[in-house]
């Protein structure tokens, strides 16, 4: 079985060709761009949806429904390259980052959760899974996580970078599937989602990560009161900035702006998008 299920991607256009061309790693192909969302409809929903289930849904809950629901609209941004080749990816899978403490240091450790078939499950069903997950994470009862975290503890810091490297190679470009030896299957999924807004921050740009083959990282800045343009009159609306980074060999404007719309339109209509709110409990 091979880490990861793909099909290669057929009908390259010249762009296509000449960006992968172009940029021979992850490291400097990075292009940057920002989105603001009035959220006011979909934290109205969430609220709704707390008060009627008693769960915690969160608007990472909710971004990781969408950011799904882009990728099934847009399959050729659910790649990775290989060869120098773009590979459409099968699965939608959705990474997102989970704080932790350390049990020996005491410091924190940011690990993560991946929802895979995403775009499959209902906004209830994601929640599930992820409590259940981050759960685990946190007592730090996910087998496979556990001994990926005690695996790279013993990598002398000398042969980190070569380690990593070997990995990426094996698992990204050879497809190899090294979960007899502990390394869990397409950890990263398709996209990687991290909340800097719970961190208090309101704005970040993260870094593509090599390692992960991962084209596009979004970072989810903290919900702010702004003043907003309204036809002819100024209103102050709760807004929310998310911030994009994607490896331009496989992403590019286009798609961005494909995105985009998606987004906007779930975070506008949520009760059309998400789901009808749950019964009264």
């Amino acid at each position: 079985m091979p880490n990861l299920a793909l099909v290669p991607k057929e009908n390259l256009s010249s762009f296509r060709r000449i960006a992968i061309g172009t940029w021979r790693t992850a490291y400097d192909p990075s292009v940057y761009g920002a989105l603001e969302l009035r959220v006011d409809p979909v934290l109205d929903y969430l609220d709704a949806f707390r008060a009627r289930t008693g769960r915690r849904l969160t608007l990472t809950h909710m971004l990781v429904k969408a950011v799904a629901a882009v990728l099934q609209e847009m399959p050729d941004a659910n790649a990775v390259l290989r060869w120098n080749r773009i590979w459409l990816r099968k699965d939608v899978g959705v990474f997102f980052q989970v704080a932790m403490e350390d049990q020996q240091t005491g410091e924190i450790d940011l690990s993560g959760v991946t929802i895979h078939q995403a775009d499959q499950k209902s906004l209830l069903q994601i929640l599930d899974e992820t409590e259940e997950r981050v759960a685990q994470v946190r007592a730090h009862k996910d087998k496979a996580l556990e001994s990926t975290r005690a695996t790279f503890k013993s990598i002398p810091f000398l042969l980190l970078n070569r380690v990593l490297d070997t990995l990426a190679f094996l698992t990204g470009t050879l497809n190899l599937d090294l979960s007899a030896l502990g390394i869990p299957r397409d950890p990263f999924g398709s996209v990687m989602i991290t909340n800097v807004g719970s961190l208090g921050l309101q704005e970040a740009y993260v870094p593509l990560v090599p390692y992960s083959r991962v084209p596009l990282l979004l970072a989810v800045g903290a919900v702010e009161r702004r003043p907003v343009v309204e036809g002819d009159q100024v209103l102050v609306a709760r807004t929310l900035r998310i911030f994009a980074t994607f490896d331009h060999r496989i992403l590019d404007g286009s798609h961005a702006a494909r995105m985009s719309r998606t987004i906007r339109a779930w975070f506008a209509e949520p009760e059309r998008y998400f789901g009808p709110l749950p019964p009264q409990g």
